[in-house]
C-alpha cells in the first residue's frame, strides 16, 4: 500500500511540459530541413542565425527530462526501478539506430544502383560499409561506423546509459556532480578524450565527454538546481546579456554570408572565434544555446495558452513521438535530397519537398498519438504454475516522456 502511494504521489507530481515537446518538434523540423544540401528552406533553421543549432535542444531536454522524471524516482529510493527504465530507454533507441542504419543503407544502395550514380554513397559515407559489409556491420553494431546524418543517436543512447550513475550523484551531491562534469569537459577538450570510431583515426562525431556538461546541467535543472538560479535567469542583467550574445552571435553568422559585413569585423575577433567546434560542443554553442534558454523561459511562461492550440498541437506531437520521427526525418532528408537532384532543384521543388516531409512527419505522428490512446483491454500474465497464460484488466501507467 505505501508503494503504491508513492509512486502515485511521483507520478501526480510529474507534470508534461508542452514546451519541451514544442521545441523538440521544432528541433526535429529543422533537422530534416538540415539534412536536406542546399534547401532554401533551410534558411529557417537556428544554425543560419546562431553559434548552436538543433542538437543542443535535443540534449538538452533529454537531460532535463531524465532529472526531472527520474530524478525524484532514484530520490525516493527506486535506483533499480529508474536504472531498468533507462536502460530499456537506451535499448530501444540502440534497436532503432540498428535498423535506422540498415533500412538507410540499403535505400542509398539501391538509389545509387538504379540511377546509376556513386554521388549518393560517396556522399552519405556508406560507400565503404558496401564493399566490406562483413567488417563494417560489427562496427556498425558497436557504434563505430556511422553514416552521415546517424551521429546523433548513439550520443543520447551513451548518455542515457551513464543517466543512473548521473542521477545518483546529482541527488547526493548535485553542485559536486556539476562540478565533476564540467571538469570531464575540460579535460576532454584538453586532452582530445573522445570515442574511436571507423575507420581507425577517427572518432565520434559527437564527443560524449564534452556533450555530457549539456546532458549533467539540465539534468541538475530537473532535479531542483533551476529553482536555486531562477532568480537571475528572470533578471533583467541576464535578459540584457542573453540579447546581447544572441545579437553577437547572428552578426558573427551573417559574415558567413556577407563579404562586406566579413571584412568589418577584426581579425583578432576571427581569429578567436574560428572554428566553432560542434564536437566539442564548444563554449560559444553552449552559452549561446543558454542565452536562448533564458529568453525562453522568461517569455514562454509553462502555462502559456499557445501551447494548447491547434496551430501548435501537430510540433507538439512530432516532439511527443520523437524517436520514431526523427528516424522518419533521415529518411525523408534522403528523398527529397534524391529529388532535388535527380530531377530539379528550382526553388519551388525545394519549398514542395520541404513541406511535403513536414507534412509527413506531422501525419505520422498523428497517427502514434491516436495509436497510443487505443485502451488495452487486458493483459497477458503467466500462470503461477508456469502451464499457460491468463488475461486480466490492464492497470493504465501515468504518461512521464
Amino acid at each position: 500500500m505505501v508503494a503504491n502511494q508513492n509512486a502515485g504521489s511521483l507520478s501526480r507530481a510529474i507534470e508534461r511540459d508542452l514546451r519541451l515537446d514544442l521545441f523538440r518538434g521544432i528541433g526535429l523540423c529543422m533537422i530534416f530541413l538540415d539534412h536536406i544540401p542546399h534547401d532554401v528552406v533551410a534558411w529557417l533553421t537556428l544554425r543560419n542565425y546562431g553559434f548552436s543549432d538543433a542538437a543542443e535542444f535535443f540534449v538538452f531536454i533529454s537531460g532535463y527530462l531524465a532529472g526531472y522524471i527520474y530524478g525524484p524516482i532514484v530520490g525516493s529510493g527506486n535506483f533499480l526501478a529508474a536504472t531498468k527504465r533507462l536502460v530499456m530507454r537506451a535499448w530501444q533507441m540502440y534497436v532503432a539506430h540498428i535498423l535506422l542504419f540498415l533500412v538507410f543503407t540499403a535505400q542509398i544502395a539501391r538509389t545509387a544502383r538504379r540511377f546509376d550514380n556513386p554521388m549518393y554513397k560517396d556522399e552519405l559515407n556508406v560507400a565503404n560499409f558496401l564493399q566490406h559489409p562483413d567488417v563494417l556491420i560489427g562496427q556498425a553494431l558497436t557504434l563505430r561506423y556511422k553514416p552521415v546524418n546517424l551521429d546523433v543517436l548513439p550520443l543520447y543512447i551513451a548518455l542515457v546509459l551513464a543517466s543512473p550513475l548521473i542521477l545518483w550523484c546529482l541527488m547526493r551531491r548535485p553542485n559536486l556532480t556539476l562540478a565533476a562534469s564540467v571538469v570531464l569537459y575540460i579535460a576532454a577538450r584538453w586532452f582530445d578524450l573522445n570515442l574511436a570510431s571507423y575507420p581507425p583515426g577517427t572518432t565520434w562525431y559527437f564527443n560524449p565527454f564534452a556533450w555530457q556538461m549539456m546532458f549533467v546541467f539540465a539534468a541538475w535543472c530537473g532535479v531542483g538546481g533551476f529553482a536555486k538560479i531562477e532568480w537571475v535567469i528572470r533578471s533583467r542583467l541576464a535578459l540584457i546579456l542573453a540579447l546581447a550574445w544572441i545579437a553577437f552571435a547572428f552578426v558573427i553568422v551573417m559574415t558567413w554570408h556577407i563579404p562586406i559585413l566579413d571584412a568589418s569585423i577584426p581579425k583578432w575577433m576571427i581569429k578567436a572565434i574560428y572554428p566553432i567546434d560542434k564536437t566539442d560542443l564548444d563554449m560559444l554553442r553552449f552559452t549561446h544555446f543558454l542565452a536562448l534558454a533564458v529568453v525562453v523561459v522568461r517569455y514562454l511562461p509553462r502555462n502559456w495558452a499557445a501551447l494548447h492550440s491547434r496551430w501548435l498541437r501537430p510540433l507538439i506531437l512530432c516532439g511527443q513521438h520523437s524517436l520514431p520521427i526523427f528516424c522518419l526525418s533521415v529518411f525523408l532528408s534522403f528523398g527529397a535530397h534524391w529529388i532535388l537532384m535527380q530531377y530539379t532543384r528550382g526553388v519551388w521543388e525545394q519549398l514542395a519537398v520541404s513541406a511535403g516531409g513536414i507534412l509527413i512527419m506531422i501525419a505520422v505522428a498523428w497517427g502514434l498519438d491516436r495509436a497510443a490512446k487505443v485502451p488495452v483491454l487486458f493483459v497477458e500474465t503467466a500462470e503461477a504454475d508456469g502451464t499457460g497464460v491468463a488475461m486480466e484488466p490492464a492497470k493504465a501507467e501515468p504518461a512521464v516522456a
